[in-house]
């Protein structure tokens, strides 16, 4: 096979491919490391599926490459796939944060150690809730409901979205209109995450939360911030199409897919550092211990 006489949607695609199963590498690496060392379900459980987020994404968006000329409606589907994984990812996210400080909502268990903490919300959040909250366990649970919302509100709307455009009922006012309910949804629900994260950084460092929520907050920055560029872009005229058959929508979507495919390799690199597995190998701990001693 003579690389330099493909044609440019040949290379793209094995280009795209490549990154897609490096992508799934380096995630089933991840992944067997924490099935081997399956010392503690609850978190691990959630760790898995943050960390299958990033194939998930690449996966999805190389099977959009595959039918570059596929129909608005089967677009619409693989979006809804990546958004709707994605509500279920914040959600599992603050689940593990609140696993690491011991906080169970179901058993209404809230260690003595961080009753009473403020949490200083801000506008707009300020119209709904007092500036200042003590945190207990109805405080708590609110926090898992902003995160659970979007990961409901998410499927809803994109159900509703397949059937208007199969019906012909889509029109634009309707779309903004689902746009700026997603919109609000899915700040909400990172807005939650931020707030968790300010009241307990201290308690959070020896589990590197910065660096497990950029993993997660980072796929969605991108995903999100460079189609917001794609479409300016495309309505400036600056990308354009040069073929009768591929119009300038399905162009700048294969564009936001090649960037998919390719960030996601990124991201699966990163989740090697920050879900590591040694923390539950028993290393870490025996070293800790070992640090202890010698004090």
């Amino acid at each position: 096979m003579d690389i330099m006489k493909m044609d440019r949607r040949t290379s793209t695609l094995l280009g795209a491919g490549f990154c897609t199963m490096l992508t799934m590498h380096f995630t089933v690496q991840l992944l067997s490391q924490h099935l081997f060392y399956w010392k503690n379900p609850k978190e691990q459980k959630a760790i898995i599926i943050i960390i299958l987020m990033a194939p998930i994404y690449a996966i999805d968006a190389f099977s959009g490459l595959v039918d570059i000329e596929g129909s608005k409606i089967y677009f619409m589907f693989l979006d809804s796939i990546k958004e709707c994984y994605e509500g279920l990812v914040i959600a599992k996210f603050l689940a593990l944060m609140y696993s690491y400080l011991n906080i169970s909502i179901s058993q209404k268990i809230v260690p003595d150690g961080i009753k009473g903490r403020e949490i200083h919300h801000s506008f707009p959040m300020t119209l709904f809730q007092p500036r200042i909250v003590h945190l207990d366990h109805h405080t708590l649970k609110l926090l898992k409901y902003w995160t659970w919302q979007f990961a409901i509100i998410r499927p809803v709307l994109s159900i509703l979205m397949i059937v208007l455009q199969l019906l012909g009922l889509y029109t634009g006012w309707i779309s903004w209109v689902f746009s700026i309910i997603l919109n609000i949804s899915v700040s909400l629900a990172l807005y939650s995450l931020v707030v968790f994260y300010h009241v307990f950084a201290k308690e959070l460092a020896p589990h590197k939360p910065l660096a497990k929520f950029l993993c997660v907050k980072g796929i969605v920055f991108f995903c999100f911030w460079q189609g917001v560029v794609l479409d300016i872009l495309a309505s400036a005229g600056i990308i354009r199409s040069h073929h009768f058959w591929l119009d300038v929508e399905h162009i700048q979507e294969a564009l936001q897919n090649v960037l998919i495919c390719l960030e996601m390799v990124v991201f699966s690199v990163m989740q090697q550092y920050a879900y590591h597995v040694h923390p539950y190998t028993g290393e870490v701990q025996e070293l800790l211990r070992k640090g202890r001693k010698a004090d």
